[in-house]
């Protein structure tokens, strides 16, 4: 049966993964007074099944803290208490670390720079809350169309709705097409590798270590789970990645435990290995008319630095702070002074994080003799110079002085 709402939101959110919940409830908690429906194509329990893994920064972190969620979440979430950074090739027997980080060393009460957490507690978590703060969550329907005009846009949705809004927020992924509905270009490219993805159960403690490997194919990353386990996130070239994930799983492991080293002890794959194509995507704006991007479905970057996720949060952030300010002062929240605000804080923070990783990629990701030396005695420098190592670490907690409020763990 369809269902028709003619009621306007003030804002609808078109996705419910960590970042379209985490957004309804920043905008709930911090004005409860406006109105904000999710409406999301799947259901928590999907997402509860999927194996992804999140790795939330310090700041990421303390949204969640002053959201009320990470109280929650934390039972299940691996502290990252250090990191190294290693330069070699597959056959090398012995890997030279050239950086080592404390995540967390210079933050407040030198807190753990990051956690790492299943993707699917984080949102089961944000569901709970958003459904406490008055979230009205539609679940297993979408937004097929869109019309903005004079002081609302209005949305229809797959189950017959029509939501009229001030504002419509896209938080539906990578491949949006409601960034294409907006007419919204992209730019980037393909970057011909594949991140494969899996967790590993080890013999021996990782005492809160992520390892990345820079090899000739791309980053090898080891990522801290709660107990002996792992997660993994390891690129290689899209047909090497296709055969080591569609073929023998002896070859797929015996290819794994050559990268991952023998520190780990025994290493045996814990679940289901994927793999998804790697490039960069970044939307050319972030706003149209009453129409805003967040998440993935606003910029994708190379999983290097490890840093996607976490630019979701920055959009949240500094979209909730856009959002409610505009409403306290009685303005449009949805009107073009309001979106270019939030249009300018986000795309050279975005713009400049894909040109880290992109730069990255394309240094480590090769066997060139010339490159070895340089990023060898680059990385040397860094590590032997403590202000530098810690604007880098500020940089990935994401929680400098010009970070949205809520980064920084503050009400806005």
């Amino acid at each position: 049966m369809k269902r028709h709402q003619h009621h306007t939101f003030d804002v609808v959110i078109a996705g419910g993964g960590q970042v379209g919940l985490a957004l309804a409830v920043s905008l709930r908690v911090s004005a409860p007074s406006l109105s904000v429906v999710v409406v999301d194509a799947s259901d928590v329990s999907a997402r509860r099944r999927l194996s992804r893994v999140a790795t939330i920064a310090a700041g990421g972190r303390r949204l969640l803290e002053r959201l009320d969620v990470w109280d929650e979440i934390k039972p299940h979430a691996q502290s990252v208490t250090s990191m190294i950074v290693t330069d070699s090739r597959n056959s090398d027997t012995v890997r030279p670390v050239f950086l080592t980080f404390d995540p967390g060393a210079g933050a407040a009460g030198d807190e753990p720079g990051a956690h790492v957490v299943a993707d699917g507690v984080v949102v089961d978590a944000l569901f709970r809350r958003a459904a406490q703060a008055g979230v009205d969550i539609r679940q297993e329907d979408r937004v097929v169309s869109f019309e903005a005009g004079g002081a609302r846009i209005v949305c229809q949705t797959a189950a017959g709705e029509t939501l009229p809004a001030k504002l419509l927020v896209a938080a539906d992924g990578l491949k949006s097409w409601l960034r294409d509905m907006a007419g919204i270009s992209t730019i980037g490219w393909s970057y011909g590798q594949s991140g494969i993805v899996a967790t590993i159960a080890h013999e021996r403690p990782h005492n809160g270590r992520a390892e990345e490997h820079f090899l000739p194919s791309g980053p090898f990353a080891i990522l801290p789970l709660k107990g002996n386990r792992s997660s993994l996130v390891w690129t290689e070239p899209t047909d090497i990645a296709k055969r080591l994930v569609d073929g023998d799983a002896a070859v797929l492991g015996a290819e794994l435990r050559r990268r991952a080293g023998r520190h780990l002890g025994k290493i045996t794959i814990d679940g289901p290995v994927r793999a998804f194509p790697l490039g960069l995507r970044i939307a050319r704006s972030f706003v149209g008319p009453r129409f805003a991007l967040a998440g993935d479905s606003a910029h994708a970057i190379h999983p290097i630095a490890g840093q996607g996720l976490n630019l979701g949060y920055r959009d949240i952030a500094a979209l909730a702070e856009t959002v409610v300010e505009t409403h306290r002062l009685g303005l449009d929240i949805g009107g073009l002074p309001a979106l270019e605000a939030y249009d300018r804080w986000r795309r050279f923070d975005t713009a400049e994080m894909a040109l880290v990783t992109d730069v990255l990629n394309r240094l480590f990701a090769n066997d060139n003799p010339a490159l070895r030396l340089v990023r060898d005695v680059g990385l040397g420098v860094v590590d032997r110079l403590p202000g530098l190592k810690e604007m880098f670490a500020e940089e990935a907690r994401g929680d400098g002085a010009a970070a949205p409020r809520l980064l920084r763990g503050e009400p806005i």
